[in-house]
C-alpha cells in the first residue's frame, strides 16, 4: 500500500526531477520511480514516508509548470472497504469521529497511523466496499474546524483473488519472515513473538537512546539475545521529545530482563554523564487498564509500594488525547525495587487485560450476531493487539486474541449486531422504536458520566444517539442507597451504546474494584398484560431468563400500574447479560403486542361472519 500515483506531469519531467524534488524537501527516498507520459509510480518503504509525501507535495509543489497530484496508487480489484482519512485534527475526540464514521456505514475497525505530521491519520475498514464508497464521497474535503478532511482507498488484501497471495521466496519462505533486521523506527530482535503476547511499554529519555542501541546496534542485539525479546525503540516518534517510547515483545520474565538492561544502561550513563541522579522508571499503560492496576481507594498501587520500596504516580487523565491514548506509570526507588514494581506492574496490567478478554468471549454469543469488533463502545478489554514496532500512540490492527485497548476507538453504528436475528432487534424494517431505560449508578460516579462543564454526557449522547438524563440528588428518584438514576432514552442501538459507554466508565473511573465486574441495576416497563409473560408459568420464563443472561431478573410482585397501564421489571448484572435479558424482555413485549393485535383484529372481523 506504500505505492503512490504521481499525477498531472509534464512531459518534460524526468526520474532524477522527481527524485530531486524529493531531496529538496527532504523527504524520503523513494525505492522505485517508474516515469510514463505525464504521470508516474513510487514505491517507498513504509506507510509513514508515503503520507509524508501526499501531505508535502500533492496539489501544493509545481514541477515544470504544473502542480503536482500525489495519491495511493490502489488497483481497482483492490479499492474495497479500506479507506485513509489525513488531516485530522489532533484534539478531535474519538467520539465524535466515531460518529462521523458510522454515519456511513458499519465501521469494522480503525487504526491509528503514527505519522510526523500534527493531524492524525486513521486507516478505516468499513462492512461493505459500497459503505467504503460513500465514505470516501462524503468526507472527502470535509470540512472540521479549520481542517479540511482528505480521503483516499488503500489496499485491501482481502478484496485480492487467491492468486494474488503474496509472493514467498525461494525455499519457501515467506518474505515476512527474517531475522535481526532494524526496522524504519529502529527496531531489533528475534521474528515477531506469538500474537498473544502481552508487550511492556516504557520511556526512555532521548540523550540514552543511543547508548540502549550501541555502536551498529550492538547493545540493543545483545539484549535482545539474552532475553529473548523483540526491542522496539520508536526513535523517529515526537521529534525533538525528551523521551522516546521502547516496546518489549516477549514473556514477563523476557520483558522485565530487558527492562533491567535498558535501565542499567541509562543509569550508567546519567552517572557518567552526570545528567541527573536517579533514573526512574516510566511505564506506558493504557487508561482502559490504568483503573485496575491502581485498584479500588488506590489499594493494588499501596500495596506494590509497600512491597517494593518504591514511589508511584501515574500522570493525569487530561494529558490523553486522539494522539496520546496511554498514561504513564512512574516508579521512583533503586534499580532493584523498580525492577521489582516493574513486574508486580507488568503483572496487574496482564491480569487485567486477559480478564477483559475472558469476560468478552464469554459474552460473544449472548447476543446473536452481534459484531464485537464494531462495538466502539468500552474502553479496555477487547481482544486486539499491540503493533509489533507501533509507537505510542498507534491503534493496533486486529487480532483474533490478545491485548486491545483501542476497541473504544473503533466504530459501531448500524450493523451493531451484525446481521440481527429477531430476537436481536425487532421491527428492522421500520422505524426502531424509542425505548426508555433506567440505570441506576453510584453517586460519586456522577461527576465522572457528566463531565467538566457536562462534556463527557454530551459527547456520550451523541455518540450513541440517545437522550440521557441524570435525575438531580433532591429528586425523589434518586435513591437512599448512595445511587441515582440515568434515564436513557433511545432505540436499542442507542441503549447499547450509551449504556456500553457507562458502564465502561465505570470500570475505567475505578469504581469497582480490580477483579469485580461491573453490576449495574437497570429498569425497564413493561405493559401491565405482558408482566405475567415475562414471569411465566410458575416463574419459568423469568427463571430462563436469568439462567440464559446471568442476570438477575425481578418483576416486583404487588405494583400498581402507572397512567400508562405498566409496571417496572428490574434487571441486574453485567452489561452483556442486562443488554440480553433486555433484548429477550423487548421481544416478549412485542409477541404479546402482536398477540392483542391480532386478537383485537380477529374481533373486529367476527361479527361479518355470523349467520
Amino acid at each position: 500500500m506504500n505505492k503512490l500515483y504521481v499525477g498531472n506531469l509534464s512531459p518534460s519531467v524526468t526520474v532524477e526531477d522527481l527524485k530531486e524534488l524529493f531531496g529538496e524537501k527532504k523527504l524520503p527516498v523513494a525505492d522505485q520511480v517508474l516515469l510514463k507520459s505525464g504521470y508516474a509510480f513510487v514505491d517507498f518503504p513504509d506507510q509513514n514516508s508515503a503520507i509524508k509525501v501526499i501531505e508535502t507535495l500533492s496539489g501544493n509543489v509545481e514541477l515544470h509548470g504544473k502542480v503536482i497530484e500525489i495519491d495511493y496508487s490502489v488497483p481497482r480489484k483492490l479499492r474495497s472497504r479500506k479507506i485513509q482519512i489525513r488531516n485530522i485534527p489532533p484534539d478531535l475526540q474519538w467520539e465524535v469521529l466515531d460518529g462521523l464514521l458510522a454515519q456511513y456505514g458499519t465501521v469494522e475497525n480503525v487504526e491509528q497511523v503514527n505519522t510526523d505530521t500534527e493531524t492524525a491519520v486513521v486507516n478505516v475498514t468499513y462492512a461493505t466496499k459500497e459503505e467504503a464508497k460513500e465514505a470516501i464521497e462524503k468526507l472527502t474535503g470535509h470540512q472540521f474546524e479549520d481542517y479540511s478532511f482528505k480521503v483516499s482507498y488503500i489496499v485491501d488484501m482481502d478484496a485480492a483473488p487467491p492468486d494474488q497471495a503474496p509472493r514467498t521466496r525461494r525455499g519457501g519462505r515467506s518474505s515476512r519472515e527474517g531475522g535481526s533486521q532494524p526496522g524504519p523506527s529502529g527496531d531489533y530482535g528475534s521474528p515477531r513473538t506469538r500474537q498473544h503476547d502481552f508487550p511492556l511499554r516504557m520511556l526512555a529519555l532521548s540523550q540514552f537512546v543511543g547508548a540502549i542501541i550501541g555502536k551498529e546496534g550492538l547493545t540493543i542485539k545483545n539484549i535482545t539475545k539474552q532475553t529473548q525479546s523483540k526491542v522496539d525503540i520508536h526513535r523517529k516518534e515526537n521529534a525533538g521529545a525528551a523521551e522516546k517510547p521502547i516496546t518489549i515483545h516477549s514473556t514477563p520474565e523476557g520483558c522485565s530482563a530487558a527492562c533491567r538492561m535498558i535501565l542499567d544502561i541509562m543509569q550508567k550513563e546519567a552517572n557518567e554523564t552526570k545528567t541527573t541522579e536517579d533514573i526512574p522508571l516510566k511505564i506506558l499503560a493504557h487508561n482502559s487498564l490504568v483503573g485496575r492496576l491502581i485498584g479500588k481507594e488506590g489499594r493494588n498501587l499501596k500495596k506494590i509500594e509497600e512491597d517494593t520500596g518504591t514511589k508511584i504516580t501515574i500522570s493525569s487523565l487530561h494529558d490523553l488525547t486522539i494522539h496520546n491514548l496511554e498514561r504513564i506509570v512512574t516508579v521512583k526507588g533503586t534499580l532493584d525495587d523498580c525492577c521489582k514494581a516493574q513486574v508486580e506492574i507488568l503483572k496487574k496490567l496482564i491480569e487485567a487485560s486477559e480478564n477483559d478478554i475472558a469476560a468478552m468471549n464469554q459474552q460473544a454469543n449472548l447476543i446473536p450476531g452481534l459484531n464485537l469488533n464494531a462495538l466502539g463502545i468500552f474502553s479496555s478489554g477487547l481482544p486486539m493487539l499491540p503493533p509489533a514496532a507501533g509507537p505510542r500512540c498507534a491503534v493496533p490492527h486486529m487480532a483474533p486474541a490478545g491485548y486491545n485497548p483501542f476497541l473504544s476507538h473503533s466504530s459501531h453504528l448500524s450493523g451493531l449486531y451484525g446481521g440481527p436475528p429477531a430476537s436481536a432487534i425487532t421491527h428492522q424494517h421500520s422505524t426502531p422504536e424509542q425505548e426508555v431505560v433506567y440505570l441506576f449508578i453510584p453517586t460519586q460516579a456522577v461527576g465522572a458520566l457528566i463531565g467538566k462543564k457536562g462534556q463527557h454526557i454530551k459527547q456520550l449522547a451523541h455518540f450513541a444517539g440517545a437522550s440521557i438524563k441524570i435525575a438531580p440528588a433532591e429528586n425523589p428518584d434518586s435513591r437512599m442507597d448512595g445511587e441515582r438514576m440515568v434515564t436513557i432514552t433511545g432505540n436499542a442501538e442507542a441503549q447499547f451504546k450509551a449504556q456500553g459507554r457507562i458502564f465502561g466508565k465505570l470500570k475505567e473511573e475505578n469504581f469497582f474494584s480490580a477483579k469485580e465486574e461491573v453490576k449495574l441495576e437497570t429498569h425497564i416497563k413493561v405493559p401491565s398484560t405482558a408482566a405475567g409473560r415475562v414471569i411465566g408459568k410458575g416463574g419459568k420464563t423469568v427463571n430462563e431468563l436469568q439462567n440464559l443472561t446471568s442476570a438477575e431478573v425481578i418483576v416486583p410482585r404487588d405494583q400498581t400500574p402507572d397512567e400508562n397501564d405498566e409496571v417496572f421489571v428490574k434487571i441486574s448484572g453485567h452489561f452483556f447479560a442486562s443488554q440480553t435479558a433486555q433484548r429477550k424482555i423487548r421481544e416478549i413485549i412485542q409477541q404479546v403486542k402482536q398477540q392483542e393485535q391480532k386478537h383485537q383484529q380477529g374481533t373486529a372481523v367476527s361479527p361479518h361472519h355470523v349467520k
